[in-house]
């Protein structure tokens, strides 16, 4: 990116920083509490939305057992070990 388009970024961003600022102290107290949670469930939100995707590399893993048990049987221990 040139430096001139750069420069253009920073004072857009600076402009409505501006702007954001001026328009929250305008707010009563109750309200820039709310702007702020907003704020922070964007900012959260934004942070979940770069989650990896699932390994699978376990599929498979018990093929050699396919012969000694079935699906429902495994699922049965499954649930004995839970409790």
């Amino acid at each position: 990116m040139k430096a001139t388009a750069k420069k253009q970024l920073n004072s857009k961003g600076a402009k409505t920083s501006a702007q954001l600022e001026k328009a929250i102290k305008a707010l009563p107290p109750e309200l820039q509490q709310e702007v702020l949670d907003f704020g922070q469930a964007l900012v959260a939100k934004k942070s979940r939305a770069k989650r990896k995707k699932l390994k699978l590399d376990w599929i498979g893993g018990l093929s050699e057992y396919r012969d000694q048990f079935t699906s429902l049987e495994l699922q049965k221990k499954a649930w004995e070990w839970i409790d």
